[in-house]
């Protein structure tokens, strides 16, 4: 007798059209029913979603003819799709459950008993089994030994495991809609193009995710080498344009996926550019060192927790893509008036006034459906809303960071403004850390003690962080990122507060790897009696001390066992711990360690360690007298700011926001009072400077000018002379300019603006209809000049409705940008809000033109509505 053979599987053949899918599912339901007739239903819809994935994997990324073939042996259903390119390896992808592409080969591990891929001589099979009451096996697919391939060709330096992964979803996403739509028949790209596309994206993924596998490396930001092949830089090329192509189409709403965010757009282009100009010779750029743009900067480069906004010093919210509250830290539910809990999980408009809610969700909305920041990345004057119903002045700074899985948060910190009776005030700086680009680690190698032009470099560069930056935390970062660059693998820095307790200020890792510095900073034990250890020695004046091993965590003191504990987690061979005085007082401690032997401290490095210390508490405390001075003035311009009159027939509205770029308060400022002949004042005016004494001058002017207006009731170019004298009789006379101006009218109007101006820009009158025009009528010389030079008066009617602005330069000047342009620019801009309340007309001045202004900002605007 023969020997018996296994029946050969029916199969049928499909073109590599979209249109094959359906039939390949119909196909295969049918011929396992027609075999065994009491398949159980649940397997065979299992078997067809199966069947379809795989079909429309091998249609998006072979492109050729496909064999499928369905048989029943043994009880067991067992179905191959078979393609004609055994080139195209199969790229498993880890895919979250959201994630619009990447589920063909994860839902096949994670639903099917068995299965696997074979490469034949001309083909490539992929395969599955299914059997009734057989349970899933979720496991990894066990791909086949790739042919040899090209060396690495480009090197990937600081990639970040987070957003690649979010900017891979998102390219393979619109390659697939492009896709779908060119099959409907939208000719978007050529059919070449959208090909050539395809096979070079999933070359990419291919060669990072097997540098993925071989690559050892700690935590998310890794430096990958790619076998890229060497004459892929035409493809790249193709794939950037054909992305392009795609965004505009999202933007247009033309395909069914939203455009990418701003950072995952120019992620892309960094690494398109990185492999076509390594592969054309040039040398690898990190991400880390990417030029800077609003909302799309290398800020966070590890992948997104709760954890981290938790961990924060500075009031700081993060919400989804779905305008939800997803963490809420401490210092923002006190800020708002929350428990942090009861805000996680609402919408952001719980926080948001109600004049600005509709705004919100409108730019939301926009950036989701455009990908066009508006304020992303950038530092914006705006009211928050507390629980109680009180307005918060705040500075809003926004930014996109990506979960481990690829999703997108968007994380907002709040920085208080000063806070005023009438809604407005100035900025108390926030407690935000600049981002500092990190460094390429790891390869200088730390070895014996620098030679003297090295130390004078390092003293130098140290000086040079400090001198750049602002505010206290400003000054530790930089010059910690300095000597974990340059000296050390890992530096901590515990300052003494106000009231005497221990606060470690800031830690800076070299590599951070799965550790996070903001998880070893924060209040620690009193400093005691009992303390005995490195760090105890070193806050009560003693030092530098050589560490040639770590401290114990369990002898001495809460102290020294936290200082112990630091040295466990992070690990080192050898440190250097140094007091840190200034003005004949200890103010804290340096730490700096290493954690190789080979490089391990010596003696010859202390004095070194000792002049960084000396160098860095003399930062230290010229930050905090700069901190003191600020304080002062920002209480002083809290207490000047007024409380707006009440005028039936007159809407009143203020805004006062400090500089972004120094939040220092100066001489802007704005007033308003009701004089006894009935008419309104209203009062704008800038003394020249940002500081303290600008602020003082400031104060002076303000209330002589209330003090001879309602003293003298006379025309506004008199009063102005008038001030101007008094001016000019103080010891150090101001140089400012001034806008004084009375809204004249009875109740039911008509009403006039009658003004004179002492070199300030011109007021900003605006009807309810959207036409503008700038009163530059009145115009006269500066205060501080020549308080005998006769000054003009104007007199302008205002409609019923119409808005009067007065505002100060920082609204819309800009080094970049003529005079001319700016008013033009805030004539726009103020012509689109005519009809707007006068709240959201000032919030929305502040958000549209204030941000990242460089110069404070006063505005004050008047409008006159018929009772």
């Amino acid at each position: 007798m023969g020997q018996s053979t296994a029946p050969e599987a029916p199969s049928r053949r499909f073109p590599p059209v979209p249109e094959s899918v359906a039939p390949a599912r119909r196909f295969v339901r049918a011929t396992l029913a027609g075999t065994v007739p009491g398949i159980p239903p649940d397997l065979l819809d299992t078997t067809e979603l199966l069947v379809s994935e795989l079909v429309t994997n091998a249609l998006l990324h072979a492109r050729t003819e496909i064999e499928v073939s369905a048989q029943v042996s043994g009880g067991r259903v067992r179905v191959a799709v078979t393609d004609c390119r055994p080139s195209r390896a199969l790229v498993p992808q880890d895919c979250p459950p959201y994630a619009g592409t990447g589920q063909g080969l994860a839902l096949v591990a994670q639903l099917a008993a068995r299965h696997g891929v074979e490469r034949g001589e001309g083909s490539k099979t992929v395969w599955f089994e299914l059997w009734p009451g057989g349970a899933p096996h979720p496991s990894a697919w066990e791909l086949p030994a790739p042919p040899a391939g090209p060396a690495p060709t480009v090197t990937l330096v600081d990639v970040p495991g987070a957003l690649y992964s979010a900017a891979r979803q998102h390219r393979h996403l619109l390659l697939r809609e492009l896709t779908l739509a060119s099959g409907a028949g939208e000719d978007l790209v050529p059919p070449l193009d959208l090909a050539t596309a395809h096979d070079i994206s999933n070359v990419i993924s291919g060669c990072v995710s097997a540098a993925l596998r071989d690559e050892r490396a700690e935590g998310e930001i890794r430096t990958l080498p790619l076998a890229v092949p060497a004459d892929a830089a035409p493809a790249v090329e193709a794939l950037s344009h054909v992305l392009d192509v795609a965004e505009r189409a999202a933007q247009d709403e033309r395909l069914l996926v939203l455009p990418a965010l701003p950072r995952s757009r120019v992620f892309h282009r960094w690494l398109f550019d990185e492999i076509t100009g390594q592969l054309a010779g040039g040398q690898p750029t990190a991400w880390t060192v990417v030029p800077r743009e609003p909302g799309a900067g290398p800020a966070e480069l590890v992948p997104w927790t709760s954890a981290h906004v938790h961990a924060g010093r500075a009031p700081t919210i993060a919400a989804d893509e779905r305008n939800r509250i997803i963490a809420v830290n401490g210092p923002a539910a006190d800020l708002l008036g929350w428990h942090a809990d009861e805000l996680v999980g609402q919408r952001l408009t719980a926080i948001i006034p109600e004049h600005l809610r509709a705004r919100h969700i409108t730019a939301f909305t926009s950036l989701l459906l455009s990908g066009e920041p508006r304020i992303l990345g950038r530092s914006v004057p705006l009211p928050a809303l507390r629980r109680d119903g009180k307005i918060v002045p705040v500075r809003l700074f926004i930014q996109t960071q990506e979960t481990a899985d690829g999703r997108t948060v968007f994380v907002a910190q709040l920085a208080p403004r000063a806070a005023t009776p009438s809604g407005s005030g100035a900025r108390r700086p926030g407690d935000r850390r600049p981002a500092v680009p990190r460094e390429e680690a790891g390869r200088r190698r730390v070895g014996a003690a620098p030679p003297v032009p090295h130390r004078l470099s390092l003293l130098a560069e140290t000086s040079a962080a400090m001198s750049n930056a602002h505010g206290l935390d400003d000054v530790l970062q930089r010059v910690c990122q300095v000597l974990t660059r340059r000296l050390a693998d890992w530096c901590a820095v515990d300052l003494f507060t106000e009231d005497g307790r221990v606060e470690r200020a800031c830690v800076v890792l070299r590599d951070p790897g799965a550790a996070r510095a903001e998880d070893f900073e924060g209040a620690l034990p009193p400093l005691t009696d009992a303390a005995r250890g490195p760090l105890a020695r070193a806050l009560s004046g003693a030092g530098p001390l050589l560490l040639t091993e770590p401290p114990s965590a369990d002898a001495g003191g809460p102290l020294d066992a936290d200082f112990g504990a630091l040295f466990e987690r992070l690990g080192a061979s050898s440190a250097v711990v140094a007091p840190l005085r200034a003005r004949r007082e200890t103010i804290g401690a340096l730490t700096v360690a290493r954690t190789r032997r080979d490089g391990a401290f010596t003696e010859e490095y202390l004095p070194l360690v000792d002049e960084l210390g000396r160098a860095m508490a003399l930062g230290v405390d010229n930050a905090r007298l700069f901190q003191d001075t600020r304080n002062i003035a920002e209480r002083l311009q809290r207490s000047l700011l007024p409380v707006l009159p009440e005028v039936r027939h007159l809407e009143l509205a203020a805004r006062y926001a400090a500089s972004s770029a120094t939040a220092q308060v100066g001489g802007d400022w704005y007033d308003s009072f009701i004089l006894p002949t009935g008419d309104t004042a209203l009062v704008i005016g800038d003394v020249t400077g940002h500081n303290l004494d600008a602020a003082i001058a400031m104060s002076r002017l303000q209330s002589m000018l209330r003090g001879i207006a309602v003293d003298r009731q006379e025309p506004p170019e008199v009063v102005l002379r008038r001030l101007d004298m008094a001016n000019h009789s103080l010891h150090q006379e101001a140089t400012a300019t001034c806008v004084y101006g009375l809204i004249k009218g009875a109740e039911e109007g008509p009403w006039e603006l009658v003004h004179s101006s002492a070199g300030h820009l011109p007021p900003l009158l605006v009807t309810d209809d959207g036409r503008t025009r700038f009163l530059e009528d009145g115009s006269g010389l500066l205060l501080g000049v020549d308080p005998h030079v006769p000054r003009p008066t104007a007199h302008d009617a205002v409609p019923p409705n119409a808005t009067v602005l007065l505002y100060t330069d920082g609204l819309i000047e800009r080094r970049d940008e003529s005079l001319d342009a700016s008013m033009e620019r805030l004539g726009r801009h103020a012509a689109g809000l005519a009809r707007e309340s006068l709240d959201v007309f000032c919030d929305e001045l502040l958000i549209g033109l204030g941000a990242d202004s460089a110069d404070d900002i006063a505005i004050l605007a008047a409008r006159p509505t018929p009772l």
